[in-house]
């Protein structure tokens, strides 16, 4: 079904409430620019549902809205990067910028407005439990110094991660910079890493870069 389907579904008053909220975590799969896990997290919270959005109707109609809301915006985002792309290929590049295509591998929630630093908070909230329960590599398959520098990048993001909770997303310029640093240096291994070592740090780096996001986002809005 499409976004707009499942949207209907959510709206349709006679429909019971469980059905509803099936249709509007289908709708987040279909489009969840922070991840499907981070970006119900993201709903949930700025939608306040009480106590829940399987129990509240109206907080199923406000996370909805905020769910299209940003698609809209990643609709117009995609339509304006394909008309910049025809207008290049035209002049004779080829090939996007690097910032074009790096954007769009990572987290991060197109919007018109301002981003929720409360549904921020949630979503890393979320992902943090996650990442703590994720695997290391198996040792056997590294070096002993590339071994000491995944544990310690581990503990930085994992530190990272905990200052920007203990400070509900107001992190200060240093300490976004060394999260940028953590998010470089796990970059740096995936890059240069054996296949079967480096899958189990892809879910490290997506986290990395949700946090990285996070961090920045909520420090603008802080201004």
């Amino acid at each position: 079904m499409s976004s707009g389907t499942y949207a209907r579904k959510v709206r349709e008053r006679r429909l019971p409430l469980t059905r509803r909220h099936t249709a509007l975590r289908c709708a987040v799969g279909l489009y969840c620019p922070l991840g499907f896990d981070a970006t119900w997290a993201y709903l949930a919270a700025t939608a306040c549902p009480a106590p829940d959005l399987r129990r509240d109707p109206a907080a199923l109609l406000r996370a909805l809205a905020t769910l299209e809301e940003s698609r809209a915006a990643h609709l117009a985002e995609t339509a304006d990067f394909a008309a910049r792309r025809r207008a290049e290929k035209a002049a004779g590049r080829r090939t996007p910028r690097a910032s074009d295509t790096a954007v769009r591998r990572v987290p991060r929630r197109p919007t018109r407005t301002t981003p929720s630093r409360l549904g921020l908070v949630a979503a890393v909230a979320d992902r943090h439990t996650a990442f703590r329960r994720l695997p290391y590599p198996d040792e056997t398959l590294s070096a002993d110094s590339r071994v000491q520098r995944i544990s310690d990048l581990r503990t930085r993001l994992d530190a990272a991660a905990r200052a920007y909770l203990t400070a509900l997303g107001r992190l200060d310029g240093p300490a976004v910079e060394e999260l940028d640093a953590t998010v470089d240096g796990l970059g740096s291994l995936v890059r240069a890493g054996y296949a079967a070592s480096t899958v189990p740090l892809l879910p490290w780096l997506r986290f990395a870069h949700l946090l990285a996001y996070a961090a920045r986002t909520s420090t603008v809005i802080e201004r």
